[in-house]
């Protein structure tokens, strides 16, 4: 069932910023969000665009699932983790890129929303890049 308010907000940026939908941006974040990850930086709605839009396509078979998700007045919180499988290259630079092994990736992470009436206005994604680096190394 589908959360309703700024939990819902909330949970719809993860679903779209996870799965690239860039068109459902402009409802669920200000023009001025900031927001930042251990591989992304962020200061506007247009720069979080095209980080969305840019996905990285290494990942295929997505699937999102929230553990915990609250909204205590104008901050949200969201335990959630990530499966997908490591289908395509994943390139770090333009020398060093890392060849798909084909497994299941699964990575756990906590995203921190600020909310300016019903839109995210700031964001801080946190996950452990090294645990994802070392599953995609894995043969």
């Amino acid at each position: 069932m589908a959360r309703s308010g700024r939990a819902g907000v909330l949970e719809r940026a993860l679903e779209a910023c996870l799965t690239g939908e860039v068109e459902a941006l402009p409802e669920l974040f200000t023009d001025d969000v900031s927001g930042w990850s251990p591989n992304m930086l962020v200061a506007s709605r247009d720069e979080l665009a095209e980080v969305v839009a840019e996905r990285d396509a290494s990942l295929s078979n997505l699937s999102l699932n929230i553990d915990v998700l609250d909204v205590v007045g104008n901050k949200g919180y969201a335990e959630y983790r990530v499966n997908a499988v490591f289908s395509g290259p994943f390139v770090i630079d333009e020398e060093t890129v890392i060849e798909p092994n084909g497994r299941e990736i699964l990575l756990g992470a906590a995203f921190v929303a600020e909310f300016s009436g019903d839109t995210i206005s700031a964001f801080r994604n946190y996950f452990d890049n090294a645990a994802l680096l070392e599953q995609m190394l894995v043969a």
